[in-house]
């Protein structure tokens, strides 16, 4: 058999498919950063026609492209939550500004084999707009971000995704020199606010985008 590894998760990530689907959410399948990208814009947007999109912190979508191509579309107008250019104050008034957009997008830190969504954030500004707030949401998923049940969920965040994030944008956190958690109380602490999406509401508003391929943290 060629590819076995990519075979396998292909029947994981069908497998899970079903049970996102069978928790209210629209799930798309996708081989690659790229073919991801290629989901959005030809199967999802057209169907949404959203004119107003926005973003949370992810590494799986900015890998997909999609950001600069929705930053730089005339088709859109973009909420740019990323823009380096920009003061901190105008990126907190840009990231509440984009929980009401038509369409927003992100990834997740986790998801479990029941088809539940897994989230931490530092300011809350991208669990919010998942759980109210834009028309639609688009999560981007890649398949080293399955584990088992929510322990593992939380587990993976806590001990691995967390640290190496607050690594990458160099918080200056007590886990960034250890390499695991802390339970900090640090000014710079990014493990905040917790949610859990068993389900989405209303049915469809979520659509996730699986991918076969490792991405991200």
């Amino acid at each position: 058999m060629d590819k076995p590894i990519d075979n396998f998760w292909d029947l994981n990530l069908r497998e899970l498919k079903q049970k996102l689907q069978d928790n209210g959410f629209e799930v798309h399948m996708a081989e690659s950063a790229e073919a991801a990208k290629d989901v959005v814009l030809n199967d999802i947007l057209p169907e949404l026609k959203p004119k107003t999109v926005s973003w949370g912190g992810s590494l799986t979508l900015a890998d997909t492209g999609l950001y600069e191509y929705l930053r730089d579309s005339d088709e859109y107008e973009s909420l740019d939550t990323w823009d380096k250019n920009i003061s901190n104050e105008e990126k907190h008034e840009l990231r509440r500004q984009a929980l009401l957009v038509d369409c927003f997008f992100t990834g997740t830190n986790a998801i479990t084999e029941d088809g539940h969504l897994v989230n931490l954030d530092m300011i809350g500004n991208r669990v919010g707009a998942i759980t109210f707030g834009p028309k639609n949401v688009i999560i981007f998923v890649s398949r080293n971000k399955l584990v088992p049940d929510l322990q593992r969920a939380m587990d993976r965040i806590k001990e691995f995704v967390a640290p190496v994030n607050s690594m990458r944008l160099d918080m200056q956190t007590p886990c960034i020199k250890t390499g695991y958690c802390m339970d900090c109380d640090s000014p710079k602490r990014i493990c905040n606010v917790w949610t859990i999406t068993e389900k989405s509401f209303p049915k469809g508003r979520i659509k996730v985008v699986l991918i076969n391929d490792d991405m991200g943290f």
